[in-house]
């Protein structure tokens, strides 16, 4: 099965969405981290009150770990589950054979 075109393709799809949005998180993630280290200045500088450009910076990681879980439920849901589901009907139409063929066996 694992072979097969449909469960290749399947994987493809999954990975073209995942590593492109792990590469952007951990770059994005990163750049918030060295910021943070070494541009004290930076990130200590005001909006507006006592909310700094770190404060906000650190809102919009939080922001966009729920984008990103959104984002691939959303493809998930359209993509992936649905041949998802062929895949396993397929798995379990062969254990249900081969099932069959060592119930007779016996």
């Amino acid at each position: 099965m694992q072979a097969s075109e449909k469960f290749q393709g399947h994987r493809r799809r999954q990975r073209s969405f995942v590593f492109p949005m792990t590469i952007f998180f951990l770059v994005w993630y990163f750049v918030y981290v060295l910021l943070g280290a070494y541009a004290h200045d930076f990130m200590a500088t005001p909006v507006f009150g006592n909310i700094n450009v770190g404060l906000i910076l650190g809102l919009l990681q939080f922001v966009t770990t729920f984008t990103i879980t959104t984002l691939y439920v959303r493809f998930a849901n359209r993509k992936l589950d649905p041949v998802a589901e062929d895949l396993r009907g397929e798995l379990e139409d062969i254990e249900v054979g081969a099932g069959t063929i060592e119930g007779n066996a016996r």
